[in-house]
């Protein structure tokens, strides 16, 4: 008699091993050892059926070692069952489609005159009802070719295999092979980011079958995690599908609920679905809001009222997430979402209130200024809050307060008293994660009541001075804020109270900046200085630390102002290094020496490695670039306030500093030079390095908000220097001066920026600024056309007008392309495009000579134009 229990055990331990790849060659190895031709056979079908998933988890030796296995197997052995078991292993179809996914690879390209037939053959293979190998041996073979193919029509011929890609991956899921069904989702993710428009109304399906997989809960977490990033993408990609089919509400439908999910014990953060439905309702929120926030609302309604916490939890975490791409719809609603968080708020559940907390601190950042009317009620809810019996709770509500009061004023003042007896009894009781938000709380705090805080900030800076010498990596973090509130609550104490008492506290930031990475990243002229003072700091390697440290010396310098001199050579060593820091930026180009990654070619489900180095994400460490911003920023500061002080460092600086800082380094080089014999020599250099920074920035660089940054840095140059600022760059803006005809989409910044631009340029270089104008003109004129908005007509009337009073008589050559505008804008329902324009006349009429005389008259015969010109207008006509 068959012992059932004995077979039981073996196969529930069968099934365990099962999920090692180790098991690929210990079946191998019974495949070639074992006695009994009923446990080769047996091992046989086991390794038939587990190979494909473990495939890409094993050593090229132990690859090498199976596949000699399977060959000696099939030629020597005797027993046929056993030989067709492992021949199975090696269908030749499949065989054949593992072959052609490897070749693409190598010769690649040789397969692209023949990409038609092999799309109908991968088709036919995606459909074969035989072979369920064969069905995922094509699939796979898909993601290979896909990878390779760059061509958009060769792509296109891709999309007409989804339909049959869903099928198989239906399949896999149905049999368990999950990580076989996370290949139609790379496949996916391949199209979706390729910028033509490839999908089609297949983007219906796609999304269904991801709706189906991220709702499943008895998927592997990673499974769901793929399909719910599939959501995530067509979200911030091709929002404009989802919109246009309809999808969005479906979508909100499943990921709504998902907020109410809880992640599984030991499960990774990343994968929990309540976080990636998050994820998604946010990026949806920011592109589509009209669709979003209507349903949204709808969710928090109703779950807000629920019995179970985890859906009255999603229903405030949800209006959180949405608060910034929704925010001018939901601050038409804010009494009743308020009434839905407050009430939130004093929920008996702590995950509510926690997400309450967060909701305020979010609706705080993001629906200003309407939020803040309703102050009177918000703040004596947080005030609760934060004495909460959870520290989740607390901290989510210190980051809610210190969210609220950054944008107040005095009216903080009668919540002041009882707010800091709070959060400084929380300082000194509380854990360290608790204690850092604590203090940003303080810190915006202080920045609200400004001197009304004088009263706390001598107890505020007793308490820093000890989190300001912690070294421990876990206590970089809290030193951090400390260090941020020391130079906050600075700026409100004033000179007076803070210079007899500064020194411990410069000494304490300074010694929190790491001298290795200082002395790696400055030139040999700035490693001269005297580094004593640094003797705490050699082993301390946190970003966040020498941000805020440099936020702390900028406040300082701003209220030391001229005596920060003496502060100089140990604090600008330390900007120049965080300004010479490599900022992480990065493209991650994945490559391996291994002849076959996966042995099934491109595009695998459990190793992210790929044979071809191929382009994949851009990487940037934020935390660098803000601790550069932060540094460039303390520079400029350190020669506004230092003035002649700051020479020593001048040529350093000019070399190193981004754009912002530029202005400032400029104004005290100016006023260095001119107490030396060889002044003039050195400005001059100092403003050509300046000005050739700025136009290359200019003409150069893609960030809309840099450029304009560097324009108006170049405006307010020329306002103070004069034409012989700009002389020896106007050559290059000349060179440079093309304006795309279709740029309907440029930055209101940027326009701003430019138009104040020109008219510096003709006022600095009156007359001399005709050739270049010449030039400038006609793109200037593409944003006057009826088709534009109003803003850029009135930005273009009130540039010319501004050109035509600085440039004076060369404008006369353009009287005939302006006025006809300027008279037009004369009718506008706009105010201040009717202002612009009659200035603009007023200005043409005065400088343009005689071939604006037959322009007044055309004016004066219709005296409701007459009436809007103005006094000065009619005086210059």
């Amino acid at each position: 008699m068959p012992d059932n229990d004995a077979r039981r055990q073996a196969e529930e331990q069968i099934k365990r091993l099962a999920k090692d790849p180790q098991v690929v060659p210990a079946l191998a190895q019974h495949l070639r050892t074992a006695k009994t031709p009923n446990v080769r056979q047996l091992a046989a079908v086991l390794l038939r059926k587990k190979i494909t998933g473990h495939w890409a988890k094993l050593s090229p030796q132990l690859k090498n070692l199976v596949k000699q296995s399977l060959i000696e197997s099939i030629t020597m052995e005797h027993s046929p069952p056993v030989r067709r078991a492992s021949a199975n292993v090696e269908d030749h179809r499949e065989v054949a489609l593992i072959l052609f996914s490897s070749m693409t690879e190598t010769i690649g390209i040789a397969f692209q005159p023949h990409f038609a037939d092999l799309q109908a053959l991968l088709l036919k293979c995606l459909q074969d009802d035989t072979s369920n190998r064969v069905r995922i041996a094509a699939l796979k073979a898909v993601g290979s070719f896909l990878e390779f193919t760059n061509d958009g029509d060769e792509v296109v011929k891709f999309c007409q295999l989804i339909p049959s890609i869903l099928n198989v991956a239906r399949q896999c899921l149905s049999s368990g092979e999950e990580d076989v069904a996370i290949i139609a989702f790379e496949i996916f993710d391949e199209l979706i980011e390729s910028p033509a428009p490839l999908l089609g109304d297949s983007v219906k399906s796609i999304v269904q079958f991801s709706l189906e997989v991220c709702s499943s809960q008895n998927l592997e977490s990673n499974t769901r995690h793929q399909a719910i990033q599939i959501i995530s993408w067509l979200a911030k990609y091709k929002y404009s599908s989802l919109k246009k089919y309809k999808l969005a509400i479906p979508i909100l439908q499943v990921m709504c609920p998902m907020l109410a999910e809880s992640a599984d014990a030991g499960e990774d953060d990343d994968l929990a679905p309540d976080r990636a439905a998050a994820e998604v309702i946010d990026t949806m929120a920011l592109n589509l809001a009209k669709q979003v926030f209507p349903p949204v609302f709808e969710f928090a309604s109703l779950s807000s009222q629920s019995a179970n916490p985890k859906f009255r939890e999603a229903s405030v975490t949800a209006l959180g997430v949405v608060s910034e791409g929704c925010l001018e719809l939901m601050k038409d609603k804010l009494e009743p979402i308020l009434h839905i968080v407050l009430g939130a708020l004093r929920d008996p559940e702590q995950m509510v209130r926690g997400a309450a907390s967060f909701a305020l601190g979010q609706f705080a950042e993001h629906l200003q200024p309407e939020i803040m009317s309703h102050y009177e009620s918000v703040l004596p809810c947080i005030l609760n809050a934060i004495e909460d019996a959870s520290d989740e709770v607390k901290e989510k509500s210190y980051y809610a307060l210190a969210a609220f009061c950054e944008d107040m004023g005095e009216e903080i003042l009668p919540f002041l008293d009882p707010l800091m007896q709070k959060l400084l009894a929380a300082l000194q009781n509380s854990p360290r994660n608790l204690q850092e938000t604590c203090m940003s709380a303080i810190g915006s705090v202080a920045s609200a009541a400004e001197q009304a805080f004088i009263p706390y900030s001598e107890r505020v800076l007793e308490l820093m001075k000890s989190f300001m010498v912690l070294t421990n990596d876990e206590d970089l973090r809290s030193r951090a804020r400390a260090t941020e509130l020391v130079g906050i609550v600075a700026m409100s104490a004033g000179r007076a109270r803070m210079e007899p008492i500064l020194p411990p506290f410069m000494e304490a930031a300074i010694s929190g900046m790491t001298l290795p990475i200082l002395f790696n990243n400055c030139s040999m002229s700035i490693q001269k200085f005297n580094f004593s003072v640094f003797s705490q700091g050699f082993g301390l390697e946190f970003s966040e630390l020498r941000e805020y440290t440099h936020g702390f010396l900028s406040n300082v310098a701003e209220i030391m102002d001229d005596s920060f001199a003496k502060y100089l050579p140990h604090v600008v060593p330390l900007a120049f290094a965080s300004c010479n820091l490599d900022d992480g930026s990065a493209v991650d180009i994945i490559e391996s020496d291994d002849e076959n990654i996966n042995g099934f070619g491109g595009v695998s489900s459990d190793d992210k490695a790929h044979d071809e180095p191929r382009v994949r994400n851009i990487s940037v460490r934020t935390g660098v670039l803000d601790e550069k911003a932060a540094a460039t920023q303390a520079l400029g500061l350190y020669a506004l306030h230092t003035k002649s002080s700051y020479s020593p460092y001048l040529e350093e600086t000019s070399r190193i500093l981004a754009i912002i800082a530029l202005k400032s380094i400029l104004t005290s080089a100016h006023a260095i030079f001119q107490s030396q014999n060889d002044g003039p020599a050195k400005a001059r250099e100092m403003l050509d390095t300046v000005m050739d920074i700025y136009i290359k920035t200019m003409t150069g660089d893609d960030d809309k908000e840099v450029v304009a940054q560097a324009c108006m840095s170049v405006a307010e140059i020329m306002k103070d220097y004069g034409y012989a600022a700009i002389e020896p760059s106007c050559q290059q803006l000349e060179d440079d001066s093309d304006m795309e005809d279709d740029d309907t989409e440029h930055d209101e910044l940027l326009m701003d920026a430019v138009s104040d631009l020109l008219p510096a340029f003709a006022e600095s270089m009156g007359s001399h600024f005709a050739p270049i104008f010449a030039n400038l003109f006609e793109p200037l004129m593409k944003f006057a056309k009826a088709s534009r908005p109003l803003q850029d007509r009135t930005m273009v009337v009130a540039c010319l007008a501004e050109v035509a009073q600085g440039m004076g008589a060369p404008i006369a050559g353009y009287v005939d392309r302006v006025m006809p505008l300027a008279i037009k804008e004369l009718a506008s329902s706009d105010a201040t495009n009717r202002r612009n324009a009659a200035f603009c006349v007023g200005e043409l009429c005065k400088n343009g000579g005689e071939s604006t005389l037959k322009y007044p008259y055309a004016c004066s015969r219709d005296k409701k134009n007459l009436s809007k010109l103005g006094i000065n207008t009619i005086t210059n006509i």
